[in-house]
Parts: structure tokens; sequence; C-alpha cells
């Protein structure tokens, strides 16, 4: 019994052992809490502050003032060039209309609303073979146009004309006893016209005929005549740039799908970029020009790669230290970080830099492609789509900066704190909005020529919230149904009342009453979480210290290491191994950098 009740001299030894060690865990708990602290205190910093921190250059913030300039001369050169080939395009269009439509009318170059004009179209049997007849003339004698035109061969020679006619295979209807024959198969028949006997008018009633077509209008679905033109544009030449050469695939379009009486006449034509084979008198070529266009790109994608790769890389090692704070909360603390906390970790800005920077690299290989003519199709409208949005978020990233100011800095967090609640109201508003839309093309789709079409009645209610147009709105009902005017007046007040005097209303009192609450935020101080009170505040002697560039070791993670070694999972994981093992490793000792 004594010897149970007395300590042996072992056990006396263990308990004096027992003691240092506590206090040696003691210890080092408060140095590695105090080196994630100065981690968050780092990683909360602001570019301005970081450099007083550490006084490390600031890569990120100078590559994105340098891409800003870049993209923005990339783009205002593209857009001009753009701006000349769609313009240039749809004037050739016009122009073919002339040469190659029968009855087209200068009042439908002009895009109005409401429109001056109906649809072209045409109305009895002997028009269609009219147009087409005066299709293959105008065709024929292109050389009398003021436009140089040529033929694609290259020769100079007229290439196919060719004729498709889409059919049902049976098509006939005994309107007088309310009968028909009907099989819905479609028949396709082509038939290349141009090989008609040269110096002659085409008669393209009986030239069908000869070749077993017989267009019977009741069967006919559609129609596509179909030729091509080549032809040279002195506008883009100057010293250090060459005409640019285009070839038109023209398409005449009948529709007569809607069986209605009107065969819907149409003209498209598409513009291919060619590389023109070589000048006769014009000595310079577009080399130079060439050149300066593809340095600008190849630089525009370089600094677009390296922003990426640094946002990427900042991203990681801000969801690697998420990592290791939930896992010190978890067992320090023995609760979870708030979720509030956890958005914090996530930069939304990286992230519309790094969607933008996809974005405008994407851009700026098919603007490559497209001035070296390698696309064999018109791709401006899908570069400029790139370019353009990609230009976009780059200059929405200018917020970032201007938010390190707190006078601009309340407008950026208005919108962020009034967003959930903004999108909570407009989603109710929309649900609103749509059964408006249904509503309204149902009922007087047929009467309104605002209301033909899902789209439009959901632009012209989207109109009449702005303000936009209203008495039109009224005035153009239709008084074929006395019941249905009755119904849009009210159907519109309704509408404009709810939306303008409500709605609208209560959005902006959402945005004013955050307002309200940021301006008390920065006369009483903001709300801190738990996050916040673990990283405390550092004043500027503490930061300029020089605490921060004596205990970190993140230098490997600096940008020549990281263009050296090119990926940044390598660096990331040596840069946290120490931290993570010094946090929740028992058994292991501290650092030594990080004692001293």
């Amino acid at each position: 019994m004594e010897e149970i009740g007395t300590p042996t001299g072992d056990s006396h030894c263990e308990s004096e052992e027992e003691t240092p060690r506590y206090g040696e865990n003691v210890t080092k708990t408060l140095i590695e809490e105090a080196r994630l602290r100065r981690k968050l205190q780092f990683f909360f910093m602001n570019p301005i502050q970081k450099w007083h921190a550490k006084r490390r250059f600031p890569f990120k913030f100078v590559v994105q003032l340098v891409k800003i300039i870049l993209v923005t001369l990339q783009l205002c050169l593209y857009a001009s060039s753009s701006y000349n080939h769609v313009n240039y395009t749809w004037d050739n269009k016009i122009t073919f209309s002339h040469l190659f439509l029968k009855n087209w009318d200068a009042t439908r170059e002009v895009n109005s609303y409401p429109p001056a004009a109906g649809p072209l179209a045409i109305y009895k049997e002997q028009d269609f073979f009219q147009t087409l007849d005066y299709a293959y003339d105008g065709y024929v004698r292109v050389g009398e146009a003021i436009g140089s035109y040529s033929y694609a061969n290259e020769d100079n020679t007229a290439t196919d004309m060719v004729l498709c006619l889409y059919q049902y295979k049976q098509g006939t209807i005994f309107g007088f006893n309310e009968s028909y024959v009907f099989n819905s198969e479609i028949v396709e028949r082509c038939l290349n016209i141009s090989r008609y006997e040269n110096g002659v008018m085409l008669n393209s009633r009986h030239f069908l005929l000869e070749n077993n077509i017989n267009v019977s209008f009741s069967a006919l679905v559609r129609g596509n005549l179909m030729f091509s033109l080549k032809t040279v544009n002195f506008k883009a030449a100057s010293r250090i740039t060459a005409p640019n050469c285009y070839r038109f695939d023209i398409a005449i379009t009948f529709n007569n799908e809607d069986h209605d009486g009107q065969l819907l006449l149409d003209l498209n034509a598409e513009a291919f970029r060619l590389k023109c084979k070589g000048d006769i008198t014009y000595i310079t070529d577009d080399e130079i020009s060439s050149l300066l266009c593809s340095l600008l790109n190849y630089t525009v994608t370089i600094t677009c790669i390296i922003s990426l790769v640094l946002c990427c890389r900042t991203v990681c090692r801000a969801q690697h230290l998420k990592w290791i704070t939930m896992k010190f909360f978890d067992e320090k603390f023995g609760r979870p970080l708030s979720s509030e906390d956890k958005n914090k970790f996530l930069n939304y800005w990286y992230i519309t830099i790094i969607i933008n920077d996809i974005l405008i690299i994407i851009g700026s290989s098919i603007k490559e492609q497209i001035e070296r003519r390698e696309f064999t199709s018109d791709q401006w409208s899908i570069c400029s789509m790139f370019l353009g949005v990609g230009n976009m978020l780059v200059w929405f990233g200018i917020l970032r900066y201007l938010g390190f100011f707190k006078t601009y800095n309340i407008v950026i967090l208005t919108l962020q704190r009034a967003a959930p609640k903004i999108a909570r109201f407009m989603l109710c508003a929309l649900i609103m909005y749509g059964g408006f839309t249904f509503c309204g093309w149902l009922i007087l789709g047929p009467y309104h020529i605002k209301f033909r079409t899902l789209s439009t009645t959901s632009e012209c209610l989207f109109s009449l919230i702005n303000g936009d147009d209203m008495f039109a709105t009224f005035s153009i009902m239709s008084n074929k149904s006395q019941l249905l005017w009755w119904f849009s007046r009210i159907y519109l007040y309704s509408f404009i009342c709810l939306y303008i005097y409500v709605i609208l209303n209560l959005c902006i009192s959402l945005i004013t009453d955050t307002y309200e609450t940021i301006k008390l935020y920065y006369r009483d101080g903001f709300p801190e979480s738990e996050l916040d009170k673990f990283t405390g505040f550092i004043n500027c002697e503490e930061m300029s210290s020089g605490m921060f560039r004596r205990t970190e070791s993140n230098d490997s993670l600096s940008l020549i290491c990281l263009v050296k070694n090119w990926c940044c999972f390598p660096k990331l994981q040596k840069t946290y191994r120490t931290l993570s093992r010094n946090s929740f490793s028992p058994n292991s000792a501290p650092h030594s950098n990080e004692a001293t």
C-alpha cells in the first residue's frame, strides 16, 4: 500500500520533465499564432501597404498598369479596322442589292422604327422568274457597275451561278373543294444557270422546264441563288499598309415557308478576306504594318499570360492560407470559420482579372490569325466580342485600386453589401416581368407591332420602364378589336405604374439604405468578425518596422523564381510546409528564425 501511495524516483523525474515540455509547447503555440497572425495581416494588406511592409516590387500592380495601356491600344487599332471592314461589307451588300434585286428601293437601306416600307416580296409567278432573269443579267453585266468587281475564277470568267430549289415531294392544293395532296419530305434540286447561252438574256421559265424542273409554288419552301465576286479595297492602303482583297459569296434567298402568298426576297453577302498575291504598280507592301501588329499582339498575349500566372498563383496561396487558418481555428479555438470569413480569402478582383486575361489571350490569337489571312471565314465579330468584353473587365479592374482610397471605396462597399439584397429583389421583379412579357406577347402580339415576338415584347416593356416611347406604344395599338384595345390600356397602365412608381423606387431605397449603413460604419467603425479580431490592427510604424521582411520566408515566391520554375505549386508547398508542420504537428520544434 505504501508503494502505491508513495511516488517513486522515476515518476518524480517524469513529472519534472513534463513541466518544461508544457512551457515549451505554450511558447511554441504563441509563436506559431503570431506567425499566422502576421501572415493574415500581410495577406489582407493592399499593394501600397505591402510595399511598406516588405519593400518588394509590386509586380502584379505594374503588370496590370502595362496591360491596361497595351490592351487599350490594341483595342483602338482593332476597332478602327473592324469598323472599316464591317462598314465596307455592308456598303457592298447594299450595292449588290441594287445590282441583283429587282424592285429594290433605297428606303430599305435605312433602319427606322416603325419601318418605312414593308418586306421585299414577290406576289406573282411571273415576278419570280423575272427576278431570276434580273439577277442573271446583273451578274453578266457586272463590268458595267461602278464598283471594281471581278468574277471569282482566276481567268476572270464567271463562276457557276447555282439555283437550288427546296420543295415538298408532293404539294398540290385544290382549294375549291378543300382537298390537297401532300408529302412533307423536302426534295432539293440544284441547277447551274450560268451555263445558259452566252450573250442571250436568260429566260428562266423555259430554262427550268428544259431541265425538267417544274416550280410548283404551292410546294416550294425556299430557293437560293448563289454566286461569287471578287474585289480589292483601296481605302485601307497607306505608306505602310497595302489594299485588302475580298471575295463575296452572294446568296439571294426566296423564302416561302409561310405559304401566305408572299415569297420574301433577301440578299446576303458574306465577305472573305483573301491574301493579295502581289502588287503591280503599288510598291509598298504590308510587311511593316504586319510586323507592328504582330508585335503588339504578341506583347499583349505575353503580358496577359504573366498576369494570369501571377493571379492564379495568388489565388492558390490564398486558398492554402484559408485551409491553414481553418485548421488553426478548429484546433486552437474549437470552432470553425464562418462563411463570411471564408469568403474573404477569395478575392473576386483576381477572378475578374483571370477571366479578362483568358478572353484577351483568345481574342489576340484570333486577331493575329485574321491579320495573317489564315481564317477562311469572317471572324471579326467573334474577335470583337472577346477583345471587347476582356477590355471592359480590364477597365473595371481599375475600381480595385480606387477602392484603396476612402472616398472611392464607399461606392464599392455600398455595391458589394447591397448586391445580395438587390439580387433577391430582382429575382422577384423578374418573375413578375416574365408574367407581363408572356401575357403581352400572347394577347397583343397579333395587333401590336411591338409585341409580335417574345423578344420585341421584352424590349418594349424594358423601354417603358425607362420612360422611352410611351405614347407611341399606346397609339400604335390596332383598333381591330375594341375589347383588346381596352385591355391594352389596362395592361400598359398597370405595368408602368407598378414598375416605375413601385419597383424602381424600392430598388433605389435598398441601395440608399446600404449607403447610409456604410456611412455609419465609417463613423462608428466596421463590425469585426472572428477573423478580424484574431488578425488585429497594425499601424504604419509596425508595418514599416521590417518585421515582415525579417520573419517571412516568401522569397521563394518571387517573380524571378516563379518564371524560373514556371509552376506555382512546388513553391507554394515549400512556402507553407514549415507553417503547416509547425502549427499542427505536436512533436515539431519551432523554427529558429520564427523564435528569433
